[in-house]
């Protein structure tokens, strides 16, 4: 349990272990500013978004729906089978490298300000428990004090409110994946009906109770990957929160100091993971600018400068020249932005509602007999739109003689459905010349949509004899 006095970081442990090995839970204190505030509505318009997106319908479908069951997968009106998924290498490497630039150029700015993890905790959840237990000085002397029925009601009320946001946290979460229709039939109907979606739910609850509920700024500090990536993406030009040492220095009370930095810890107290900023950045820092509000303000009360503490490089906190393009933003730039043109080049030509795979059927390559040669194919049918697509098949550009099986026969799939059919080619002796390249046409209907396919069409060397 935490003590009723804070304690004082240092850069040889995590402030959040005591010297035991115990957990030290941190009260962060609250904090307003103009970053705070940033931070609020855009955690606000982010978890707006996340609530939206399965609603909002795009071509038919939710503009992000990962339709498990039907193996179909819907990104914003781009629909995508399981042999199209290649395509979303091309979106995360553009991603990813997008995320470079953006660390590289300002630092943790993703984890203070855009990571769900973070958004979910400052935003619902560290508000939820200021709200039922008041500020950081009252959370400390709750947590000292002795089980009663006060404190039960408190900490009953908070947990019970964490249950319920975890809950709807993944019932949303489960929407992206089974569409809100069938999410709402499945509440209506027993947990036993639909075992797996109840037990995902309530898996994510649990897990997201544990995480806000308990194991809050111990994922950042020890978990999260990306706090220890991040150092060998940034370097001193990177923009980070830091402290003005040669401004602040000596610190001390006011009016017995020549620093402007008075030492009264506000930046240490709003700090969500415990830290000081001014021993230098840390891994533990996620960006969130809470201490240069708390600073501000100190600043403006004592008729001081603002910006002792503030958003710059190293090499601007120590009066050196701010590079802006370097090699490594340079670098990331370019990688992010080749992966998200080729997604969007290979999402635009894997748009089309219709696709079509063609694969030779197991066993021989060829068959053969007095009168013609014969090559077996399969294809499969994918219909992406949420009505009935009929397809034909034609050769476009064999030889004369060849034909194509059931090439006058329409073959009808359901919405958002495949089938898969036979197709044989047949080339009669008399017009076989040996192995060639043919084109097969598919037409899909409605929106009278070409699909082409080349293929190889296999045979004996035209001097064998046939049998």
């Amino acid at each position: 349990m935490s003590s009723p006095v804070q304690k004082r970081p240092n850069l040889d442990s995590v402030t959040t272990i005591n010297q035991d090995g115990s957990r030290f839970f941190l009260h962060t204190a609250d904090v307003s500013g103009k970053w705070t505030t940033a931070r609020r509505i855009f955690g606000a318009f982010l978890i707006a978004i996340y609530i939206a997106l399965p609603w909002i319908p795009i071509n038919g479908n939710p503009a992000l729906f990962f339709d498990v069951e039907q193996r179909r997968f819907h990104v914003f009106g781009l629909t995508l089978v399981p042999q199209d998924l290649w395509v979303m290498f091309f979106g995360v490497t553009g991603l990813g490298f997008t995320l470079f630039f953006v660390t590289a150029l300002l630092g943790r700015l993703w984890c203070g300000w855009a990571c769900p993890y973070t958004v979910f905790l400052d935003h619902v959840f560290r508000r939820i428990e200021r709200w039922t237990e008041g500020d950081a000085v009252a959370r400390r002397k709750l947590d000292a004090a002795s089980w009663s029925a006060g404190k039960i009601a408190r900490r009953g009320t908070k947990h019970l409110l964490y249950a319920i946001c975890s809950a709807l946290i993944a019932h949303v979460f489960l929407s992206y994946f089974v569409s809100i229709p069938r999410l709402y039939e499945h509440m209506h109907e027993g947990p036993l009906a639909h075992a797996t979606s109840f037990g995902i739910v309530i898996f994510l609850t649990a897990s997201l109770w544990f995480c806000f509920g308990w194991f809050r700024e111990q994922f950042c500090v020890i978990m999260c990957p990306y706090g220890r990536l991040q150092s060998a993406l940034t370097d001193d030009d990177t923009v980070n929160v830091g402290y003005d040492e040669k401004r602040g220095e000596p610190r001390g009370s006011k009016g017995k100091v020549t620093g402007d930095c008075i030492d009264c810890r506000r930046c240490v107290n709003v700090c969500p993971t415990g830290i000081d900023i001014r021993n230098g950045l840390q891994l533990e820092c996620i960006g969130c600018a809470a201490c240069i509000d708390a600073c501000d303000d100190i600043m403006t009360k004592i008729g001081r400068p603002k910006g002792l503490v503030r958003y710059d490089s190293l090499n601007g906190l120590t009066g050196k020249k701010r590079r802006l393009i370097r090699p490594r933003v340079i670098a990331y730039t370019i990688l992010g932005a080749l992966g998200l043109i080729a997604f969007a080049i290979a999402g635009w030509r894997q748009a089309r509602p219709f696709t079509a795979d063609f694969t030779r059927m197991r066993g021989q390559p060829f068959y053969t007999d007095a009168t013609a040669v014969r090559n077996h194919y399969q294809v499969r049918f994918y219909n992406k739109r949420n009505q009935p697509a009929r397809f034909t098949l034609h050769l476009s550009n064999a030889p004369e003689g060849y034909t194509l099986s059931g090439a006058d026969t329409s073959i009808e799939v359901p919405p958002g459905g495949e089938i898969t059919r036979p197709a044989i080619v047949v080339a009669p002796t008399t017009a076989y010349r040996g192995a060639a390249d043919l084109e097969i046409e598919i037409h899909a209907e409605p929106g009278d949509v070409v699909l082409r396919h080349q293929m190889r069409f296999l045979g004996p060397e035209p001097s064998t004899p046939q049998p």
